[in-house]
């Protein structure tokens, strides 16, 4: 039977993609490029269902619809073959709207980017709807794929989505009822070409919303034009203007959802954010501008924040022995994740590098120097921060950390953390850079730090 979509790649979008496609009838083709012993028992399983068939060769003639999987780079050999050949490449969030767009009552699509705080944000957001009793669920890069709650079982009303720049690069279509982008800064730079495509590719969270919420504090974002009928409302750390949302001593205050916006509604107060670092505070303030453009009642915003648990790598205390605190926040995966990590701490023997996917490291260790008392570094792009460090800060002392595995790796760099780290210090893993040429993911990464910290200072005990 002749397939009507393909989706490409098999891995946790492109397989939950496809089995979205077949439970709704559709001719499924899913070609992959991993031809590994792992990825061919994944594609086996996924034979055994119906209208699903997997290829790891790139198929001849392609069928008019294809849907990426978000690692898939725009100058992929076959999504150019397919754009030349008059297909529509899409995302999988872009084919879910479309699906919902279709139903008797459309949910409400809640839209969130930018190049940190993304999961973070859109969870609090989701402790906040839920908290006033909405039935609501965080999806996209966070939990269930988009198209797997819109084909599920599950009753919700609102999607909380965190969008990537690559989702958002193939969704020309989508359009959201709220839309906020939570900052800009150097990323995936490899994967767009350039920070103006990357740019464009965030902003398009914006098309067709009908209210947009944004970082005044973000110089990139202040300076940028929104077309269309829309609200839009701004965040900040400081004291909101009329319509927007910030801080007013230690209180987090609305000026943006009230009926005079020459007042102010108090939605909760700073202690009920943690931890309390600056950029978090910010995410918290995203998170209550998305919940009052959808209704989200004041008391449930600060409700919500005191219910919310911040996920594991961000940030997180592993271990404090000795005055010395092990904090691993693995994912700070890019120059401007590791720059709010870096601020929160004063005397820092700093884990880093990695993968720099393009970015520079110039700018983070020149602003943030003074805090360091020596860095570990590991990885590929190791010599990037090395190099930064010779020209800002030659004082410094580095040392390059090497393993014959991941688990050897982290062995060392804790053993070499010991080493150094007195009273006071705080040993940070905040690689700035991604994680998968050393380790699978940056939960992988983290969670070998906490393992390994535990095990060694465990023994030290």
């Amino acid at each position: 039977m002749k397939q009507e979509i393909l989706v490409a790649g098999l891995g946790v979008t492109g397989a939950a993609t496809a089995k979205a496609l077949a439970k709704l009838g559709k001719q499924i083709l899913v070609y992959e490029e991993d031809n590994s012993a792992a990825m061919q028992n994944k594609a086996n399983e996924m034979r055994l269902i119906a209208n699903i068939e997997v290829t790891f060769t790139q198929p001849e003639i392609l069928p008019k619809l294809i849907i990426t999987s978000p690692g898939w780079k725009p100058d992929h050999p076959v999504l150019i073959r397919g754009l030349s050949s008059g297909c529509e490449v899409i995302s999988e969030v872009e084919y879910a709207w479309r699906i919902d767009q279709g139903s008797i009552k459309p949910k409400i699509w809640i839209g969130l980017t930018g190049t940190n705080g993304k999961t973070t944000t859109v969870s609090m957001a989701e402790a906040m709807f839920l908290a006033d009793g909405k039935k609501a669920v965080a999806c996209g890069n966070i939990g269930k794929t988009v198209i797997e709650v819109i084909t599920g079982e599950d009753k919700v009303d609102y999607l909380i989505i965190e969008l990537s720049s690559f989702q958002l690069h193939w969704s020309e279509k989508l359009c959201l009822d709220s839309a906020a982008i939570l900052n800009i800064a150097d990323d995936h730079l490899d994967w767009h070409g350039s920070f103006i495509e990357y740019l464009a590719a965030k902003k398009r969270i914006t098309n067709g919303a009908k209210q947009i919420i944004i970082n005044r504090d973000d110089r990139h974002l202040n300076g940028i034009e929104f077309k269309g009928d829309h609200k839009l409302v701004k965040f900040t750390l400081d004291a909101p203007r009329p319509g927007e949302v910030g801080v007013v001593e230690e209180l987090l205050v609305d000026r943006a959802y009230v009926d005079d916006p020459q007042e102010a509604s108090v939605l909760a107060e700073l202690s009920d954010i943690k931890p309390q670092a600056p950029h978090n505070v910010a995410n918290a303030l995203a998170a209550m501008a998305l919940a009052r453009s959808c209704g989200v009642k004041v008391e449930s915003i600060s409700e919500g924040l005191r219910n919310f648990t911040p996920g594991h790598h961000r940030i997180e205390e592993v271990e404090n022995l000795s005055g010395i605190r092990w904090i691993n926040d693995s994912k700070a995966t890019n120059p401007h994740a590791a720059n709010a990590s870096l601020a929160a701490f004063s005397s820092i023997v700093w884990i880093a590098g990695g993968l720099a996917k393009g970015a520079d490291m110039e700018d983070l260790v020149k602003s943030k120097a003074s805090r360091l008392k020596a860095v570990l570094l590991i990885g590929t792009d190791r010599e990037l921060i090395s190099d930064a460090l010779t020209k800002h800060a030659p004082e410094i002392p580095k040392y390059l950390i090497d393993g014959d595995s991941s688990e050897e790796l982290m062995e060392k760099l804790i053993i070499k953390g010991m080493e150094l780290a007195v009273s006071g210090d705080v040993v940070l893993l905040a690689p700035a850079c991604a994680s998968m040429d050393q380790f699978t993911s940056y939960a992988h990464r983290g969670d070998l730090f906490a393992e390994k910290v535990k095990q060694l200072l465990g023994s030290k005990k």
